[in-house]
């Protein structure tokens, strides 16, 4: 019976050792495996932030490369466009030194042409002083007349007086003829010269509107919205158009610059209506200039039917009605190219007129 009890209660020691042992190994465990876990989230947020800190030095790289290149590609433009204007300056400064060296060719032909007059002047003073003396021999003849012939005075009057007036008729025919020559050849000439100068001297300022067109903007914010995400809507814009789209410091405004006026009409309407419109991306883009463009198309024709009808022209080629539409778009030392076109047809036509041309 004590052997019984005993070994029930070795039994029951043993279970409550085990239960025990194992408690305790599993409190070992589980701090253990708490304590790889907080390694590992530390570990983990470490690199975390060192991941952090690369993709932000690749982005400031990234952002430092694109503005070195939009830098450059500024640069390379400004230089470009420095030597459009550089090399305009020189032509312009070429063709005042011209038209000075004209100025003093026609000063000088000027005061050939006063010497001129005042040689005329002297002759005409010489004619007088001959018509003096012909009238002092006059008198002399009528005297000796009166002596020899024994005729009455009124009779060598009329003698002498139609002999001297068929002389003086005669001188008298070369002298104005050969003035009238001189006249004529001098004023064709100097209407000539003083037309050349009156066209070449006229010029208007060459300014930026005639390769450049501002748009207003309601905001600085939409700016952002023009360029687009990474640039997209303004090589859309340019690409669809044809343009260079500037986008600077200009407050509430972007630039459009091209040497072809239509081009830069058919952006500032796009451009204008895409704004008010307020959808911009490259698909409305395209969708917007095309239309423009058919929109513009239809105002140079009815334009040129215009203009011929209001000179007078009829029957004229389509071709040529679009291409005379066309000119309401460009420009010349500052002027309208139609309108100087129109004046010249109205001018010339009223000129043929008088000349009794057939027009």
């Amino acid at each position: 019976m004590l052997n019984g009890s005993l070994f029930v209660l070795v039994i029951l020691v043993a279970v409550i050792a085990g239960i025990v042992i194992g408690f305790v190994l599993r409190q070992l465990f589980a701090a253990k495996k708490i304590k790889l876990s907080e390694s590992l989230a530390e570990r983990i947020v470490e690199e975390s932030k060192k991941e952090a800190e690369t993709i932000k030095k690749e982005a400031i790289l990234q952002a430092k490369e694109n503005l070195l290149k939009i830098k450059a590609d500024f640069d390379r433009e400004t230089k470009d466009k420095k030597n459009d204007l550089d090399g305009l300056e020189k032509r312009i400064r070429a063709k005042e030194e011209n038209l000075d060296k004209r100025i003093d060719s026609l000063a000088q032909k000027e005061s050939n042409i006063e010497d001129r007059e005042k040689s005329l002047i002297k002759k005409e003073n010489a004619i007088e002083e001959k018509h003096h003396k012909l009238d002092m021999i006059m008198a002399e003849q009528k005297e000796k007349l009166e002596r020899i012939a024994g005729i009455s005075s009124e009779e060598a009057k009329k003698l002498l007086i139609q002999s001297m007036e068929t002389d003086a008729k005669r001188d008298a025919a070369l002298v104005i003829r050969k003035i009238e020559d001189e006249a004529k050849f001098t004023a064709d000439r100097k209407s000539r010269e003083i037309i050349a100068y009156s066209i070449q001297r006229y010029a208007g300022d060459v300014v930026a509107e005639n390769t450049v067109s501002a748009v207003n903007l309601p905001s600085e914010e939409m700016k952002g919205r023009i360029i687009g995400r990474e640039g997209r809507n303004i090589r859309a814009i340019e690409a669809a158009t044809g343009i260079d789209l500037i986008v600077d410091d200009t407050p509430e405004a972007v630039v459009l610059s091209s040497f072809d006026p239509i081009r830069r009409e058919v952006a500032r309407i796009s451009l204008e209506r895409l704004i008010q419109d307020g959808r911009i991306h490259p698909g409305r883009i395209e969708e917007v200039v095309k239309k423009v463009k058919v929109e513009v198309d239809q105002i140079i024709r009815e334009t040129g039917e215009k203009a011929s009808f209001d000179v007078g022209v009829h029957d004229i080629h389509p071709d040529i009605i679009n291409m005379l539409g066309a000119l309401k778009y460009r420009k010349s030392y500052s002027q309208n190219v139609l309108q100087h076109s129109m004046d010249v047809a109205y001018l010339t036509g009223m000129m043929a007129a008088e000349l009794k041309m057939n027009v």
